[in-house]
């Protein structure tokens, strides 16, 4: 270890300590509103910002303008002959805050085939990257070359008035949902499938022609592909790709540049990477207990010996929900539906009924239910896509509708730089200590 290095060790080991003291001892002490914890564990239930689109309640769960996942199953258009509600039906309703008709629908979809050409540039830069460069790479770097596309940055370059920002905006945030499956489809095919690549089908809709373009033409997936794109599209404006972009999209950053910073946050292991770990650890658990559908029994003893090992049970738990999610719920419906039996969708059913008691028991644990990544793996793994790495892409395309949304909000209710203050330990701790000596 280098000197400086050395020298930097000791100082984080030092404060490093000071702060979980502080926080042991002083975490309920008020700065104001807000208390000492929630200033050092990452602004937990601080209410500091406004997103229109979508509310998430502990108890009820993720509500998208006032309606729950199983209303907007039931009210969202569906495609000819479908059953799960079009992505483009919750975009128009998180847009405008109206349920829309199948017309509106139509518009949207025929709006976004009209949009949806990638410049050939943007799949020059991307074959440009090795091959094994991981699938949220290439995705953030396929939306950083389409910024290249960008009206609002050309317009802005040209001067325009405030007031039409969010004109500009709505061009940039349908041009890029619109082109997103494509780019997203063309990494899946470079990485996974040797280069061979899948012409759009224009007479799809914008979810079923994302999974033609990936390869799975069956119409189970394509129904899939449009619950799985509906139920990730928001999560209120606090998780790190809403807030990311919020955040970069504040700075009048343009969207294709908003939306990139959100994907970066979204790839990150807290976030995006979620459905992948719970695939991961159930696999291990298969293969651990001899591979095959393994009894309640088994998975129970499995769930303590993680535990007792220091890990988590991937797929449990939940920053805000205090319940199961809803969106969890959703895909077991789905599961228990349209696909009846599948040993690791089996297996996600019997976790989800032996875990909570145990996570529970622990006294540690405030939310003991599922959250969303705990079924969407083993769902996709039952139609073909194997390949762990590209899901959180999946994740990204969907989160672009409601992110993109809330950024055309901000730009036309003129939404200022986001520039929150900040304090250093030192001053944190001599508030404790006057008021301690008042």
């Amino acid at each position: 270890m280098d000197k400086l290095k050395e020298k930097f060790h000791q100082k984080a080991t030092v404060l490093a300590a000071e702060i979980k003291d502080i926080i042991k001892n002083n975490g309920d002490f008020k700065l104001g509103e807000i208390t000492v914890a929630q200033v050092y564990q990452g602004m937990k239930g601080m209410t500091g910002m406004v997103t229109e689109t979508s509310k998430l309640d502990p108890e009820e769960g993720i509500r998208f303008r006032g309606y729950s996942i199983p209303e907007l199953r039931k009210q969202l258009p569906k495609a000819p002959g479908g059953t799960e509600p079009l992505p483009e039906g919750i975009f128009y309703l998180m847009l405008v805050g109206e349920l829309p008709s199948q017309d509106d629908v139509s518009f949207i979809t025929n709006e976004w085939m009209k949009r949806s050409n990638v410049p050939k540039h943007v799949f020059d830069v991307l074959e440009k990257l090795p091959i094994d460069t991981h699938p949220m790479t290439q995705f953030i770097t396929g939306i950083m070359a389409l910024q290249t596309e960008s009206v609002f940055a050309k317009a802005y370059s040209q001067g325009i008035s405030k007031k039409e920002y969010w004109d500009y905006a709505y061009e940039d945030a349908m041009n890029m949902i619109a082109r997103l499956p494509r780019v997203a489809a063309y990494i899946y095919r470079r990485k996974y499938k040797n280069g061979v690549h899948i012409e759009p089908d224009h007479k799809l809709d914008w979810a079923a022609n994302f999974a033609h373009m990936l390869g799975f033409d069956i119409f189970d997936m394509k129904r899939l592909m449009r619950l799985y794109l509906t139920i990730h599209v928001d999560h209120e404006g606090g998780n790190v790709s809403a807030h990311s972009t919020h955040l970069v999209g504040s700075a009048l950053s343009d969207p294709y540049l908003s939306f990139a910073a959100g994907m970066c946050g979204l790839a990150g292991p807290l976030h995006g990477l979620a459905n992948q770990e719970v695939l991961h650890w159930i696999m291990e658990l298969k293969e651990t207990l001899g591979g095959g559908l393994p009894s309640k029994e088994q998975i129970a003893d499995y769930i303590k010996k993680t535990l007792a090992e220091g890990k988590v049970v991937p797929g449990y738990g939940h920053a805000v929900l205090r319940k199961t999610d809803p969106r969890f719920s959703a895909q077991q419906d789905f599961y228990r539906t349209y696909i009846g039996h599948d040993d690791i969708c089996e297996i996600v059913q019997m976790i989800y009924e032996v875990a909570p008691p145990i996570l529970e028991s622990t006294g540690k644990i405030k939310n003991p239910w599922p959250n969303v990544d705990a079924h969407s793996g083993a769902l996709l793994v039952h139609y073909g896509m194997h390949e762990y790495d590209f899901y959180t892409v999946l994740f990204g395309v969907s989160r672009a509708l409601g992110v993109m949304a809330s950024l055309i909000w901000d730009r036309a209710t003129g939404s200022p730089i986001e520039r929150p203050g900040s304090v250093t330990t030192e001053w944190i701790k001599k508030k404790i200590a006057a008021a301690k000596t008042a």
